[in-house]
């Protein structure tokens, strides 16, 4: 189930321009900027259509990673009509046909972990520095509703370079690769409770796991209950976001309504019900945490920072605010970073 919204692409590039230029030529983004004058037609001056006329000349030029990239932001925000899901589907192709040149070990490959009674595949990445040991720890990592796990490589490609972990990289219940499922607060931890168990027969047994965004929602879930050895949070809404009335910047609400698997614009009410059942207080009422970081910037339009300062004074917790950026620190994330990756490297390895 899907649906569009009414939409200004002006908007998102005003959001999400630090995060377009970070892994495609600023000239580039700049290019197509100018020429999206639409968000949804399927035509010259269209969202999709300009981002996909770029995302084809690299890949005919055999640069796949950009093409990768391109055809990530063709597809975005959301999976809602043919031509998104057509971008993620040529995303996937050139993704991984860059992927022999990459600097880390990659394995794509499809799990199937259990499902509300029964079992659902689930497409993830596995990504190592290279001659990483086979018991080295493993640590789950998405994005979030919008920038999923082959959207995010760069990040990744990082972190495993640095950290003594190997990453299983995934995309959330109801967005990218997993967008069968929908998006409920007890299906995807349900879902992520089989990948934790995939994660500790695959390596030493040590599990961590890394949310960004709407990712950093169910990070905070596992570590508040104590499913696994290290959470990190960066940017993750748990509590105050999911407060009854609060509405969303820069086309949010369409992009949520189409992860919660409606099939046309939800009304507030139809979406304060939905969020309802997300909010952690009662696993925030618990003490059985394991250790936690909780990261996210002080400027951030999309998660109040009550979430973040939620978690000061819990035991096992640290909790980080950087100021001067917005949500997931983006515009600061090299220092977001610079906390994240030594605490996981010591929380995990010692």
């Amino acid at each position: 189930m899907s649906f569009t919204w009414p939409l200004d692409p002006r908007d998102l590039f005003v959001e999400r321009y630090p995060q377009m230029t970070l892994g495609l030529p600023a000239e580039e983004v700049d290019a197509v900027r100018a020429a999206v004058t639409e968000m949804w037609p399927d035509r010259p001056g269209g969202w999709a259509y300009e981002w996909s006329a770029l995302a084809a000349r690299h890949a005919a030029a055999g640069r796949h990673r950009e093409a990768a990239q391109a055809y990530g932001w063709a597809k975005f925000p959301s999976l809602a009509d043919g031509p998104k899901r057509t971008a993620l589907a040529r995303q996937v192709e050139q993704y991984v046909l860059a992927a022999p040149g990459f600097p880390v070990e990659f394995e794509r490959r499809v799990l199937t972990v259990p499902y509300r009674g029964g079992e659902t595949a689930l497409p993830v990445h596995l990504m190592a520095a290279p001659g990483l040991p086979a018991d080295a720890p493993v640590v789950l990592a998405s994005g979030g509703v919008d920038s999923w796990k082959t959207d995010l490589h760069g990040m990744w490609e990082q972190l495993a370079l640095t950290l003594p972990a190997r990453l299983l990289l995934f995309d959330l219940p109801g967005t990218g690769e997993s967008a069968h499922l929908p998006m409920t607060p007890d299906g995807g931890a349900e879902v992520i409770l089989g990948l934790v168990a995939v994660a500790r027969a695959a390596g030493n047994g040590r599990v961590g796991h890394f949310g960004i965004s709407m990712g950093g929602y169910y990070s905070a879930r596992t570590g508040l209950t104590g499913l696994v050895d290290a959470a990190v949070v960066l940017g993750g809404p748990v509590e105050r976001s999911f407060a009854a009335g609060r509405g969303f910047a820069f086309g949010m609400d369409g992009i949520v309504g189409n992860a919660l698997g409606f099939d046309a614009a939800p009304s507030r009410a139809e979406l304060d019900a939905a969020f309802a059942s997300f909010d952690l207080r009662p696993a925030l009422d618990l003490d059985v945490n394991g250790p936690m970081l909780v990261v996210n910037g002080t400027e951030d339009v999309h998660v109040p920072v009550e979430d973040t300062l939620v978690f000061e004074g819990r035991r096992d917790t640290r909790v980080e605010l950087i100021p001067d950026t917005g949500h997931c620190a983006i515009s600061r994330f090299g220092e977001a970073m610079a906390v994240i990756t030594p605490w996981l490297r010591e929380t995990l390895v010692g």
